[in-house]
């Protein structure tokens, strides 16, 4: 089994100024994203992105782009949505588009998720039982044609957990080939889940996150994971 320490080793330890040249190099790299519109800055290995992008989507697109980066501890995501001056559409076509995708959407419960929207903001509220559901309905309406904003206030009300289920996160975190679950502690508080420990990177730091809400009854996951170097 492989561990943290030899990550750590394969991965030489890169300068603010290396990071952020690989991150402007893989922005440029995603042909999804226009990367003149994005600036980058490094501070003791967290990135901050802002600037301006087209949509909602190739917002999402630059993090991700900049959390792929070896070497990455952060990323702060401060670009915005540049709002169309043409596009078609105003906040009432938004809001039926947004209810009726949100009601072909699989992955949100029927009739649990409602979309108010206000100078091209739309705002989701409601309450779903998982995690992955609150996510499905803001993925949903992301892509939709000039929307600049989600505040997503969608509720996870649930069953509290039992006994099992921090084992239940644990034995979850040993099945997973992408996580070393000897460096990850994890303490349960009601129904709010807590992570301790380090890993390797920021996309192992994400599948523990993603790992701990899969957990029956857990409304809350604090991620206090760190990356190692």
């Amino acid at each position: 089994m492989w561990d943290i320490v030899g990550l750590v080793a394969q991965t030489p330890h890169k300068t603010d100024q290396e990071l952020k040249t690989a991150v402007i190099e893989e922005l440029q790299y995603t042909p999804s994203i226009d990367e003149t519109g994005v600036e980058v800055q490094v501070n003791d290995g967290t990135v901050t992105l802002s600037g301006e992008v087209a949509s909602l989507p190739e917002r999402l697109a630059a993090k991700h782009a900049a959390m792929r980066v070896g070497g990455v501890k952060n990323v702060t995501n401060k670009t915005s949505v540049r709002a169309p001056i043409t596009s078609g559409v105003n906040d009432q076509d938004i809001a039926q588009a947004a209810s009726q995708i949100l009601a072909w959407a699989v992955d949100v419960p029927p009739n649990a998720v409602t979309a108010h929207v206000r100078d091209r903001k739309v705002t989701l509220s409601g309450e779903v039982t998982w995690e992955y559901q609150r996510n499905a309905a803001a993925r949903a309406v992301m892509y939709l044609k000039g929307v600049t904003q989600i505040s997503n206030e969608i509720s996870l009300g649930s069953q509290p957990p039992t006994t099992d289920t921090k084992a239940a996160v644990e034995a979850a975190m040993r099945r997973n080939a992408m996580l070393n679950p000897r460096w990850i502690t994890i303490d349960l508080d009601g129904s709010e889940l807590t992570l301790h420990g380090s890993v390797g990177s920021w996309s192992e730091l994400r599948e523990a996150e993603r790992s701990a809400w899969s957990a029956a009854g857990v409304t809350s996951v604090r991620n206090e994971l760190h990356i190692a170097s």
